[in-house]
């Protein structure tokens, strides 16, 4: 009977040995999640038969450490959740390693070449909250888009006396109060200056006049405030349009809403023009909520897709199917699938990657006491043998 249950022991310490010789192979494996040998007693009736293996727990909840790589296709997850990786074949897995690159087609994909899944993006550039697909980038250039709106809050100085000089000319600067330009563009990319001159009237009265590369193309359009600064006219945008050589007439819509008149300073606190010079592609950048966008030498960048993560009911029920990948089972549950940094999603960090959560101290010391187990069940093995061979020479 002791032969027996020694020989539990060496089977189950053989199994543990080789689970911490797992984790100790992967100390250096991106996104690897560290194992543990869990054992339990054989019993017959009340008779005690020995050790057995009852299966390998996995220590998901807990995560490595980040380590910097400056590629912005690396992501670490910051919290819970795995990034849902798709093969050519269709099926569906979980890894927390984030090494992801650009194949051939500009997809975005791991080192062996699951696509990266995430909600895409239309032909427009809109985002589709809950159609995830694989996320790919555009490598194209940016082409020019002309100016065609103006956000622009400014506080004009209630303090200032009204201009008496007539008529307005840009180049005298006693015809007007104050003035700000700013930098738009045409069809074609081309930079121009859009320059807004106000002029105070009377009491909480004003005109605006506009010119384009010095010359002017509107106004004057009225501007007029309450008793408490609050603007009163105009309600809405107003419409700046004109021709330009060689390229598409402009017409842009200019919203003052938010203006005020009160007796400090003329400042402008938002100048938020639309449009853009044509960009060549500089690379992509991921966000903490997994936005991922392809950036360009105009400053402009255009949304390619979101990244989404998976989270479970019970993680350590998943399918360990290598080092690094895991598939749902019945015991982890039906997969959620949300954006990073909401719910029970933890954020990105991009230009990382997380380490391995193995304890090196904890698997030598694991190794040294499975060692010891080894020994001590080799041990009664070897007494079991001399006991039996003192018997059969006293018979």
């Amino acid at each position: 009977m002791s032969f027996n249950i020694a020989l539990t022991g060496l089977n189950a310490v053989t199994e543990q040995l080789n689970t911490i010789s797992h984790n100790i192979a992967n100390v250096g494996t991106t996104g690897f999640k560290s194992s543990r040998t869990e054992f339990g007693s054989l019993y017959s009736g009340t008779q005690a038969m020995g050790v057995s293996v009852l299966g390998h727990t996995q220590s998901m909840s807990l995560g490595g450490a980040h380590v910097g790589t400056g590629d912005s296709l690396n992501l670490a997850i910051s919290g819970g959740g795995l990034f849902v990786t798709r093969s050519a074949s269709g099926d569906i897995s979980y890894t927390r390693a984030g090494a992801f690159g650009k194949d051939s087609d500009n997809y975005l994909v791991d080192a062996s070449g699951q696509y990266l899944q995430g909600y895409t993006v239309d032909a427009a550039g809109n985002l589709q909250v809950g159609t995830v697909g694989d996320l790919r980038l555009q490598t194209g250039n940016l082409p020019a888009k002309a100016t065609d709106g103006i956000e622009f809050v400014t506080n004009l100085d209630a303090g200032k006396e009204p201009v008496t000089v007539t008529p307005f000319d840009p180049d005298n600067l006693d015809s007007y109060t104050d003035s700000q330009t700013t930098a738009v563009y045409d069809s074609q990319g081309k930079q121009h200056t859009l320059t807004q001159y106000f002029v105070k009237t009377g009491d909480n009265t004003w005109e605006v006049h506009y010119a384009v590369d010095k010359t002017i193309v509107g106004g004057p359009e009225p501007m007029v405030f309450d008793e408490r600064g609050g603007l009163v006219t105009p309600l809405g945008p107003v419409n700046i349009s004109f021709p330009l050589p060689g390229v598409e007439a402009m017409s842009i819509d200019i919203d003052y809403t938010r203006s005020t008149q009160s007796a400090s300073d003329f400042v402008v606190t938002t100048n938020d023009p639309s449009g853009y010079a044509a960009g060549e592609n500089t690379g992509v950048t991921v966000e903490k909520d997994g936005m991922v966008y392809a950036t360009y030498s105009n400053g402009g960048r255009l949304l390619q897709g979101q990244v989404v993560l998976a989270n479970f009911a019970n993680p350590n029920g998943l399918k360990n199917e290598d080092a690094t990948r895991w598939s749902a089972t019945g015991e982890s549950g039906n997969p959620l699938i949300g954006p990073p940094g909401t719910g029970l999603f933890g954020e990105l960090t991009a230009g990382a990657l997380e380490s391995s959560n193995v304890d090196m101290t904890q698997q030598l010391v694991g190794l040294m006491e499975g060692q010891r187990n080894y020994q001590a069940n080799s041990k009664v093995l070897s007494t079991d043998k001399e006991l039996t061979q003192v018997l059969f020479n006293a018979i």
